[in-house]
């Protein structure tokens, strides 16, 4: 599905699971959520080649969300394509719940590799793309990191291996949202020039809006394209995308909304309380 106008409402409406799921949690990550959901509805419900009735099939595209605190985004479209009911949403980190906190592989269907410790993801992301070349499959292993993320030293080893094993199956996005849970990156850790430091590590780099759906098809389609190198897609975007008074503040890194500040965010998405 590659539908614009379509996806967005998606995109509306994933938005709208991730703040009700982390104020019925009463904890969670509203802003790196929020920040990240476009690309991965692009993703789910576009690009990927994937589904539920395919869980066990070799023959599928992966994703691993390395920032796992974005948790919510990735549970409102995995429950949106049909990996579990939408009743489990409402369950996010309680006891017994099969939503944990963070990506738990073991509990919840349709996520590939348990993540939440930062830096680890892109690791596992290479192991699944060079056992996917290994075994002569020519299917995409994607990942999404944070950018703060990127400030731990495994994000740079993970960088060189799949440079050096010439990855050209794994294509990951950086959500570029500037922000981590203490302030700006840029003054807690800076990371630029981050398209230079990835070219350096022998990536292939676009520079995209992680909130538009045209070019982040069209960063995709190049990607696939890309052969011997694996390719990052360097997204800006907006920490608390489409809530304004979310939108660029660290508070709500990992701050769950009150309930009415909830239904403040659903009246500005259309979304009744």
């Amino acid at each position: 599905m590659n539908d614009v106008t379509e996806l967005k409402e998606i995109a509306r409406r994933m938005r709208v699971d991730i703040l009700t799921m982390i104020h019925a949690a009463g904890s969670g990550h509203p802003g790196g959520s929020l920040s990240a959901i476009d690309m991965l509805v692009a993703l789910y419900c576009g690009a990927m080649d994937h589904g539920p009735d395919r869980k066990k099939s070799d023959r599928r595209d992966k994703f691993v969300l390395s920032k796992g605190h974005g948790a919510p985004a990735l549970y409102a479209v995995l429950a949106e394509c049909g990996y579990f009911g939408r009743e489990h949403l409402k369950t996010l980190r309680q006891y017994e719940s099969i939503l944990s906190g963070h990506p738990y592989a073991p509990s919840t269907p349709g996520v590939e590799i348990t993540t939440g410790s930062l830096g680890q993801g892109l690791s596992q992301a290479n192991g699944l793309a060079l056992a996917n070349r290994l075994d002569g499959r020519d299917t995409f292993v994607y990942a999404m990191m944070g950018d703060g993320e990127t400030q731990e030293g495994q994000i740079w080893e993970a960088a060189m291996s799949a440079a050096h094993f010439k990855l050209g199956n794994l294509i990951a996005f950086l959500d570029n949202n500037e922000l981590q849970i203490d302030g700006f990156v840029c003054d807690i850790m800076g990371i630029e020039p981050i398209g230079k430091k990835w070219e350096a590590f022998g990536w292939h780099v676009q520079e995209i809006d992680g909130h538009d759906f045209g070019q982040i098809f069209a960063a995709i389609d190049n990607a696939k394209k890309v052969t011997g190198k694996p390719s990052l897609i360097w997204a800006h975007t907006v920490k608390g995308k489409g809530v304004s008074f979310m939108e660029r503040l660290a508070k709500w890194h990992g701050t769950a909304p009150s309930t009415d500040e909830l239904n403040k965010a659903l009246a500005e998405l259309g979304e009744k309380a």
